[in-house]
């Protein structure tokens, strides 16, 4: 059995960044994730005026309820979709004049949901190219308040970025929310903050956030969930065995739930108080899933289909059409360069069974195709990428830290 150490949570580390700049009092996040969409996240937060230190495995964020300390910035949110959708909320309850803009990549992704919503509230917000879109001035004066409707059908981040955001407003928030996507992900959010002193209730589909600011806390960020998919995935293909600590029965992230798509193909799986152990059977049976939950998994799944015993249906997944790439198109088009047959829809792929052949795999610049397809590498020796370094988005270390996995495995 490997035990692999995890590195910290991308989703909970943003939110708590967002969470200890909002609060009264300073911050101590512990064992955060240090990753370019978590740096730029920082840095973002620095641009606008809050009081960010970071040592290795604890950083200190002084709180400003007020809102940015700065009267102006300019923040580049280089590709990281929390950094473009939560920072903007966050000043818009501020005071100031401040812009924010993003790689060409994370220009393509839309904020209109977000930006819809903060301009029904009276937020002076304007695109400078395309509507919906990056880049980005937003003059603000603070924010009342208010009833608000959002779609939340393309990004459950639009709904985060509001939710986190009502606290800061005179008169709290009520979101009247449709076609909600990636519900685990809202969930997070509003368990960290009641952690960090909010309670949000629920009204049917309205969320009624009350007003009134945060209180600093001493927070651990357990271990990103997205990332662990990876290995157990390899356990269950090679037939090994990953035990990953820090995520347990109590984790707050949905995606954790992967695990249990590959009990119902045959893995062994074992969730205890602390940890979460995947052994691989040697047999992987075929399955039909609806992954709208835990769609960043999605690619991790369709990668390794091919050895299943069967054809792997994924449904519900349209929302990863619009992540770093099409996600979705992606994998399919991978796919089918390794020979395998593929069928795509609106919102669904299905993989037949078949043996991949050694290719060059495009990475579309999306960091988790590229380390999915690594984890099916396991079986096809001589896969290669054509752009490994795209995983520093989320976890600059992986090739080494997964070749010392295989390497420990002996595959």
């Amino acid at each position: 059995m490997s035990v692999v150490a995890v590195p910290g949570s991308k989703s909970v580390t943003a939110r708590a960044l967002f969470l200890a700049a909002a609060a009264d009092g300073t911050t101590v996040l512990r064992r955060p994730l240090l990753s370019d969409d978590t740096d730029g996240f920082a840095e973002g937060l620095t641009r606008l005026g809050y009081d960010v230190r970071r040592e290795a495995e604890e950083w200190h964020v002084t709180g400003r309820p007020q809102g940015p300390a700065a009267a102006e910035a300019e923040v580049f949110c280089r590709d990281a979709a929390t950094a473009a959708r939560f920072l903007p909320a966050l000043a818009a309850a501020g005071h100031g004049t401040f812009r924010f803009d993003a790689s060409a990549q994370m220009r393509r992704r839309p904020v209109a949901p977000l930006t819809e919503a903060l301009r029904s509230l009276g937020v002076d917000l304007t695109h400078e190219e395309a509507e919906g879109h990056l880049p980005l001035t937003v003059v603000a004066d603070g924010i009342k308040g208010g009833e608000i409707d959002l779609d939340a059908s393309l990004s459950s981040q639009f709904l985060t970025a509001l939710l986190l955001t009502g606290p800061l407003t005179a008169e709290g928030l009520r979101i009247r929310v449709t076609g909600i996507v990636s519900v685990p992900y809202v969930e997070i959010t509003l368990a960290m903050m009641r952690r960090f002193g909010v309670t949000v209730t629920r009204e049917g589909d309205t969320f009624v956030v009350p007003p009134g600011g945060y209180r600093a806390v001493d927070y651990a960020v357990e271990p990103d969930a997205s990332t662990a998919s990876y290995f157990f995935a390899a356990a269950a293909l090679t037939g090994r065995s990953a035990t990953v600590p820090g995520l347990g029965a109590g984790a707050l992230q949905g995606d954790l739930q992967f695990v249990e798509v590959l009990r119902g193909m045959g893995a062994d799986v074992e969730i205890g108080p602390d940890s979460t152990t995947v052994t691989g059977t040697g047999r992987l049976s075929g399955t039909t899933v609806a992954m709208r939950d835990i769609s960043d998994t999605m690619p991790t799944l369709a990668a390794i289909a091919p050895f299943a015993d069967g054809p792997v249906r994924i449904e519900d997944v349209y929302n990863t059409r619009v992540k770093e790439c099409d996600r979705l198109e992606a994998c399919a088009v991978n796919l089918r360069r390794q020979g395998i047959q593929v069928e795509t829809g609106r919102d669904w792929i299905e993989i037949q069974p078949g043996t991949p052949a050694p290719v060059e795999i495009a990475c579309h610049g999306d960091h988790r195709i590229a380390m999915s397809f690594a984890v099916a590498g396991l079986r096809t020796p001589g896969t290669t990428f054509d752009d490994p370094g795209c995983v520093k988005k989320t976890f600059p270390g992986f090739h080494a830290f997964f070749a010392g996995v295989r390497a420990e495995w002996g595959v």
